[in-house]
């Protein structure tokens, strides 16, 4: 991870998949709300003010749309780890965090979330 420790967050990013066991939630896309923080050296685009020394979020939110909307998984745990995945494709991107939020998951529960942290595989 970055010693700057800098993050870009991206929050309450609202979406729609197929997710679940049951019978009925693979029929039907229901609400699925992600927030991401993306750990990464901000100092360079900080300086230069270059989208290309930057981490590209709105890139990155159109790749995780598609991603996120074409999918069909089970548990929202393998859908966190693809959408980790992706982010680490990301040049910038040294350490990801993601919360994968199923509003509709538990009855009496206002929702049920997975988070998630992964980084770059030492080289």
């Amino acid at each position: 991870m970055s010693t700057a420790m800098d993050r870009v967050l991206i929050k309450d990013l609202m979406l729609r998949c197929v997710l679940g066991l049951a019978d009925e939630e693979r029929r039907e896309k229901q609400d699925v709300l992600i927030n991401l923080i993306l750990w990464g050296d901000l100092r360079r685009a900080g300086t230069s003010d270059d989208i290309g020394d930057a981490i590209d979020y709105r890139e990155l939110k159109k790749q995780i749309i598609t991603l996120v909307e074409d999918s069909q998984y089970h548990l929202a745990e393998r859908l966190a780890e693809r959408i980790a995945g992706l982010c680490l494709h990301h040049a910038r991107v040294q350490q990801v965090q993601v919360s994968v939020e199923k509003p509709t998951a538990l009855r009496f529960a206002r929702s049920v979330a997975v988070e998630i942290v992964r980084g770059r595989a030492p080289s």
